[in-house]
């Protein structure tokens, strides 16, 4: 495991060196005399460091003296969030990721029309630098089945799921294959099934819904979980009224997933403080709200003999006739994808748009990106903007306060709410653990 969390594929840091090689063409179009016209307060481009590191969020650049570039306000995001890892995981071949990344727009000139990495003549490079990158990394599980490991797009702003590539390749290679959509079905699973699937043309069998009991009784709205803090003792005893109450949140999830017309299987993912009455009540809520079966997940304790009774309710679930479609049309305006996302998959009852949103709106649809698939950006905390809303919200308004463009991604994301691209560190980092010992192996990362 600390082989494969460090530096093993090496797609972060030719993400990471790609996207700065934009930002330093940008700076350096700039300070040669700004021939594109390019208006220093409509830059989008920043740059990205595989650490979080809050102090960088928000930065002056090009201070000191004439040779030192045009000082102007910038920032930090962290690698994970740049468009090229989105480009990286939504790419169908070498070529297409040449054209994707040439189409990435780093800014708009002062008479508002976009301004390209293609543009700015950096486009090759790039592409020369992500060459390696693009070829997914072959691996096997301590039980020695394959798994392909390539690309980890930041699931809030962009769709948060593995690569394009590694799933052709896998369904060439396997009978069964299991993809991963980071983050709840609101936002993975909707993202897969609606970005995802358009440029992969590959249609999913089965949903496997992964649900915990602790999360559960977290959704009840009653308990205080905080990320990096220990989990409350309360959430660790059997309270089959908290779980009563949190359901709904899985309920309305394997909902969402229905809506796709795809067969859903619920894995109930063991802990061992679980109870065998808060799993029983589970497995029949999830039957009743139409998942084809619910069942036990121990494969962290007991490896694949913890997995073979949900692998068998997968290929049952294989089995039967999918019905898939899209949520919406490419065709349809901006605001009717987002309406459709907001109301459907989320439980909203409309939604708001803040006066720049409207600008955007406009402005993309003017340069025709309103055909584009919608990538939302909002927590993944709950099913609505506001992380505090636990359960299945309702009679909720939707607010979008802006919305971006990924051109060479191939998405828009609209933002729901405040969201971070560089997170910051907690009182007491994990880097603190983390050490070698006497042997020089690694310790304290896990």
């Amino acid at each position: 495991m600390e082989d494969f969390n460090l530096h093993l594929t090496g797609d972060v840091h030719a993400v990471s060196i790609s996207h700065n090689l934009c930002s330093a063409f940008l700076d350096n179009h700039l300070h040669k005399g700004n021939k594109l016209g390019i208006d220093l307060n409509n830059i989008l481009w920043r740059r990205v460091v595989d650490i979080s590191d809050r102090a960088l969020r928000n930065i002056i650049i090009g201070l000191g003296g004439k040779d030192d570039g045009i000082a102007r306000q910038s920032g930090f995001d962290i690698s994970v969030a740049s468009e090229v890892m989105a480009i990286l995981a939504l790419t169908t071949s070498l070529k297409d990721m040449r054209q994707r990344l040439g189409k990435i727009v780093v800014a708009f000139t002062k008479e508002g029309k976009p301004v390209t990495a293609e543009h700015l003549g950096v486009a090759g490079s790039m592409a020369v630098l992500m060459r390696d990158a693009i070829k997914p990394t072959l691996m096997q599980t301590t039980e020695h089945t394959p798994a392909f490991v390539h690309a980890g797009p930041f699931a809030n702003i962009a769709h948060g799921n593995n690569s394009i590539i590694a799933d052709q390749m896998a369904v060439k290679l396997a009978d069964y294959v299991v993809t991963e959509s980071g983050f709840g079905a609101d936002l993975g699973m909707e993202k897969f099934m609606n970005i995802k699937c358009r440029y992969s043309k590959l249609i999913p069998n089965c949903v496997v819904m992964v649900c915990t009991v602790r999360a559960l009784k977290m959704h009840s709205g009653k308990f205080n979980v905080v990320p990096g803090k220990p989990i409350p003792e309360d959430l660790l005893k059997e309270n089959l009224q908290a779980v009563e109450e949190g359901v709904c949140n899985l309920e309305k999830q394997i909902e969402n997933a229905r809506i796709f017309g795809v067969p859903v299987v619920v894995a109930i993912n063991k802990f061992t403080t679980d109870t065998d009455n808060e799993i029983e009540f589970i497995r029949q809520r999830a039957l009743q709200a139409g998942a084809e079966d619910a069942v036990l997940s121990d494969v962290w304790e007991k490896g694949g003999e913890g997995g073979k009774a949900l692998a068998h309710a997968v290929v049952k679930a294989c089995d039967k006739k999918s019905k898939f479609s899209f949520l919406y049309l490419l065709e349809a305006p901006i605001k009717e994808k987002i309406l459709a996302i907001a109301t459907k998959i989320y439980g909203a009852k409309n939604v708001s748009y803040s006066p720049a949103a409207e600008d955007k709106i406009k402005l993309y649809s003017g340069l025709g990106w309103d055909k584009l698939p919608v990538c939302m950006a909002k927590t993944h905390l709950s099913l609505s903007h506001d992380p505090s809303l636990k359960g299945r919200p309702v009679n909720c308004t939707l607010p979008i306060r802006d919305i971006r463009a990924s051109i060479g991604a191939g998405f828009l994301y609209p933002l729901c709410g405040d969201m971070r691209t560089m997170p910051g560190l907690p009182t007491t980092p994990a880097g603190m653990k983390v050490d070698l010992d006497k042997d020089g192996k690694v310790v304290g990362l896990f």
